[in-house]
């Protein structure tokens, strides 16, 4: 029976650049060891709040080395490898698996997209280039393209798929995957304000925005529901609802890039076409985080 590469919370780390728009290892360090000391079970890098778009390949396999070799087992190694090109995926997969990391974040392709039964090739076609555990990345609204729990089925067959990052919002489609891939195709919650309820389907935690602010306020809430303390993990979650909510009144990774900059976590710039926040928007922000105590 496959284990789950984690269990617990695992941050989606953003990638600080410094002035002049290059990645800033010393910070990413300080943000790595941030997590680790806040207790959390994994980091992710290069995902959607890494800005792994506008890295380029040489950057994205620099920072996935980096993160790597920096975090030295402490904790496991989550490597976004997607794209939507699938010789690209598997490129950026074969170089995070040399780098050592414990598993592959693989977002649906986007863009063109593709058929359920294109997912299916495209993502077995990966797991046969490489030896690392695969997380499939549900996010429809990123990618025009969402999983049908059929589809689930099928890949969870393939020894090397581990489960998914289920980002979808969608209840229906995570209990049908339940009821219909067994026990050891696991799911990970890709929103931070549905922990509560998708581990109380069966979730093994979440691949979290605001850990990159509040890391302990989201183990806490995974560990409690890992337990199986829904009641207290639920009042922490509502509590924070409004703040989370907050990190994603613009386009993500914005917010939480303003949000840590205000803490002088030194997230730096965005990469364009992102760009910071509008005034209104920034002033909710600010709101929202001087309600919990963090300004």
């Amino acid at each position: 029976m496959r284990q789950p590469v984690f269990t617990g919370t695992c941050p989606a780390l953003v990638t600080p650049f410094d002035e002049n728009g290059s990645i800033n290892f010393d910070v990413l360090a300080q943000q790595i060891d941030r997590q680790i000391e806040g207790g959390v079970d994994a980091v992710c890098i290069c995902g959607t709040t890494g800005e792994t778009s506008t890295l380029s390949i040489r950057e994205h396999i620099s920072a996935v080395e980096f993160c790597v070799k920096h975090v030295n087992h402490r904790v496991k190694v989550i490597a976004g490898a997607g794209s939507n090109d699938t010789s690209a995926a598997v490129y950026l997969s074969q170089h995070a698996q040399d780098s050592g990391a414990d598993a592959l974040l693989i977002v649906t392709p986007y863009y063109n997209k593709a058929s359920q039964l294109g997912l299916v090739k495209h993502y077995e076609y990966i797991a046969d280039r490489t030896e690392t555990p695969i997380i499939l990345y549900n996010v429809p609204s990123r990618t025009g393209v969402c999983f049908k729990a059929e589809t689930y089925q099928i890949l969870s067959q393939n020894p090397k798929i581990n489960g998914v990052k289920e980002a979808s919002g969608d209840f229906s489609l995570l209990a049908h995957t339940r009821y219909l891939c067994g026990d050891d195709f696991y799911i990970w919650s890709g929103n931070d304000d549905q922990v509560v309820p998708m581990m109380a389907l069966g979730a093994k935690g979440v691949i979290s925005v605001a850990s990159n602010i509040i890391p302990e306020v989201m183990v806490d809430i995974s560990s409690l529901c890992l337990d199986g303390n829904f009641e207290s993990a639920s009042k922490i979650q509502i509590q924070y609802m409004d703040f989370i909510d907050s990190l994603f009144i613009e386009v993500n990774p914005i917010p939480v890039k303003s949000a840590m900059n205000l803490l002088g976590l030194e997230a730096g710039p965005l990469r364009l076409p992102l760009c910071d926040m509008v005034p209104a928007n920034l002033e909710k922000l600010k709101q929202s985080m001087t309600r919990i105590g963090l300004l």
